[in-house]
């Protein structure tokens, strides 16, 4: 049987090609929504793995800060500790200096004088006390002056007192613990290891 197409040619074509247009189209259509639909999944992940990463960061940093806290508590520690060690080093190598002290003062001591307090600062220390005379007071300092142990004796004040209704002289002493030989002799090793530097910048600087 012979079939005969009574549809113009020309409206066939144009059927087709719109047809195709559309099937393109909808290709299109689908292929940017699995790009879009792929692009949204690769972001969304990438998103996640830098939460983790950010979470991670965080959670190393809070161990770091309580590290950090620790350190510092153990370094605060660490420094009382060396505090205190000096403390009872500084007392244990004063101990022997005191009881030399007394020992000393006792022996220099003339008739006639009394102390009433002793106060010590560092290499320094203060005597107050009473004396029958001024002349009591002159001798204690010359006896310090001759002490091998003590140096330096100073009257700051020297007042007339009354004690058991008797008429004294009040003074306040000042005096000084001589160095120890070898801390002496570092002292003017150090002293002459200067000089020589300053007499070489000064020709230095002459030149």
């Amino acid at each position: 049987m012979i079939r005969i197409n009574l549809l113009p040619h020309r409206v066939e074509k144009r059927r087709q090609r719109r047809k195709q247009f559309y099937t393109a189209a909808a290709g299109v259509v689908l292929l940017g929504a699995l790009v879009g639909f792929t692009g949204h999944l690769i972001y969304d992940s990438h998103i996640e793995a830098q939460e983790a990463r950010n979470t991670f960061l965080k959670t190393e940093i809070a161990k770091l800060d309580r590290d950090i806290a620790e350190i510092r508590r153990l370094k605060e520690q660490i420094d009382a500790m060396l505090a205190r060690k000096q403390i009872i080093e500084s007392l244990q190598s004063t101990r022997a200096e005191t009881v030399h002290l007394f020992n000393e003062l006792a022996q220099r001591m003339p008739e006639g004088v009394y102390l009433k307090s002793i106060k010590q600062n560092a290499r320094r220390v203060t005597l107050v006390g009473y004396a029958q005379s001024n002349a009591r007071v002159s001798h204690l300092m010359r006896n310090i002056e001759a002490s091998p142990f003590l140096e330096q004796p100073a009257l700051v004040e020297a007042k007339a007192a009354m004690l058991d209704s008797r008429r004294v002289s009040e003074f306040t002493l000042a005096l000084s613990i001589r160095q120890p030989e070898a801390e002496a002799n570092a002292a003017a090793a150090a002293g002459k290891a200067v000089k020589p530097a300053a007499a070489g910048a000064a020709k230095g600087a002459a030149k």
